[in-house]
């Protein structure tokens, strides 16, 4: 059996200023702090001669290619995405980055956010435009009933807060 894997479905181009803000502070950080750290690293420890048992120099290398695919992956993601960051004429209508409250049918109010795919925070109650309560939320009005894997939600609120 090979090791095939499908690749993954393209996530919608789009993300918040916030989470732009957090991809590119991470970009930040990988390339100028920690990139320069493990490279000092791993020229010391290839200094040391024999490479084979060398764990400093084994490790950093590996830390080494994570870090440079990261980096490739942030670049790449910054370059296509769209920053999303006027909030539409119609605030009662659910668009990407809104603020929607919901409530099932025992009452259960619950707060999400669509965000973008590179965003995604479950803890934070941030779900992606791709997930099936988000497409499901998406062009709906306040008060509308939507129907997300056999259960019943009501639109309660819609709001276009910026996270603070």
């Amino acid at each position: 059996m090979g090791r095939y894997r499908p690749p993954t479905p393209k996530s919608a181009p789009y993300i918040t200023p916030e989470g732009a803000k957090a991809l590119e502070k991470e970009l930040k950080q990988l390339w100028k702090i920690e990139r320069p750290t493990v490279t000092a690293t791993v020229h010391e420890a290839a200094k040391n001669g024999d490479r084979s048992e060398n764990g400093d120099y084994i490790y950093g290398k590996k830390r080494l290619r994570e870090i440079d695919r990261r980096v490739r992956y942030l670049s790449k993601r910054l370059d296509e995405v769209t920053i999303v960051d006027r909030i539409p004429s119609e605030k009662n209508k659910v668009f990407f980055g809104a603020w929607v409250t919901i409530e099932d049918d025992r009452g259960n109010e619950q707060r999400y956010r669509i965000v973008g795919a590179d965003e995604i925070d479950p803890s934070g109650s941030k779900i992606s435009v791709d997930s099936p309560m988000a497409k499901g939320l998406l062009g709906k009005y306040q008060d509308d009933e939507i129907k997300v894997n056999n259960q019943t939600f009501i639109i309660t609120n819609i709001d276009y807060a910026p996270l603070i």
